[in-house]
């Protein structure tokens, strides 16, 4: 039996990036490799398609097609409308969202309405199995076409500071549609989406606002803290 280590995973996504995690026959995760995945919302599979356990990896299920349930035994239906439900309501954060913006900066509100738009295809994605384009990059310091569609978590923490300047407001609302964001992140991983290219199309979504965040308090520099 093989173990992949923590190390081994770093050395990996710090040449390559990844958003999803094949565990190969015969080889087992330990449980600082497994923390390393979950820290990054890494979706990992095991080689044979089967859903992966809390033994071995972290459950969140087996690839697209197949009739997987919650680790808890929660079923597909449940599953599916807590899903539906979570794309509903982020979506109606993309709104209120730009509906807030638009008397303080309607450029930024259309900016969010777009990026609520590529929100809306992820329902296309799940329920059709559409595909749709990588939304396009702009890179900066932190954000390039390598990374740009994996978990990079903020790029500074939003504290009370931040609502004192001139675009604070704008700063928090943006920042909030993003923790929205992240929190329908973890439920594409707890009902068990098979499709790769959604969580993907979340991380762009972050990403982007993560850059207009940083926009918002600095100009064109990136504020990206490592």
């Amino acid at each position: 039996m093989k173990f992949i280590t923590e190390e081994d995973l770093r050395t990996i996504y710090k040449g390559n990036p990844f958003t999803s995690y094949e565990i190969e026959l015969g080889t087992r995760l330990t449980p600082g490799a497994r923390q390393f995945l979950q820290d990054r919302h890494i979706a990992v599979y095991s080689a044979d398609g089967t859903a992966m356990q809390e033994g071995d990896g972290i459950a969140v299920g087996g690839w697209a097609g197949r009739n997987n349930s919650g680790g808890n035994g929660t079923p597909d239906l449940l599953n599916k409308k807590r899903l539906q439900a979570a794309l509903k309501s982020t979506g109606a954060v993309f709104l209120q969202t730009a509906s807030d913006l638009l008397d303080k900066d309607p450029v930024m509100a259309q900016k969010v309405l777009e990026l609520g738009d590529n929100f809306g295809d992820i329902e296309k994605m799940h329920e059709e199995g559409k595909s749709f384009p990588a939304l396009a990059c702009t890179p900066c310091t932190g954000i390039n076409g390598d990374n740009f569609s994996c978990d990079l978590g903020d790029c500074f923490e939003i504290t009370s500071f931040h609502i004192q300047i001139a675009k604070g407001k704008e700063i928090l609302l943006l920042h909030r549609l993003r923790c929205a964001l992240y929190e329908f992140h973890v439920v594409l991983l707890e009902t068990h989406c098979t499709n790769k290219e959604i969580p993907e199309r979340v991380n762009q979504i972050i990403n982007r606002l993560n850059q207009m965040i940083c926009i918002a308090f600095g100009g064109d520099a990136c504020q990206r803290q490592e």
